[in-house]
């Protein structure tokens, strides 16, 4: 059952608590879908190569974001 945010005391907090979990369910739903498509393009022989140049990405670059399509030059360029 939702509150009457204008006349519980603990509205607000309840409130901002919900606005913080449903973007934190959010990333973790974005985050979740990136690795998913990561783990297609490992499958099929493509992990590691810039959707954009064609490059290989740099290990670092996918040690510190596992989902990375494009190399670092790539994505700087957006």
């Amino acid at each position: 059952m939702f509150s009457d945010d204008e006349h519980d005391p603990e509205g607000s907090t309840a409130s901002m608590d919900q606005v913080r979990d449903t973007a934190l369910l959010a990333t973790v739903r974005r985050t979740l879908a990136e690795l998913l498509a990561a783990r297609e393009r490992l499958d099929a022989g493509a992990y590691g190569v810039c959707e954009s140049c064609g490059r290989p990405i740099a290990p670092e670059r996918l040690e510190a974001r596992p989902g990375a399509r494009t190399c670092v030059a790539c994505a700087a360029r957006r």
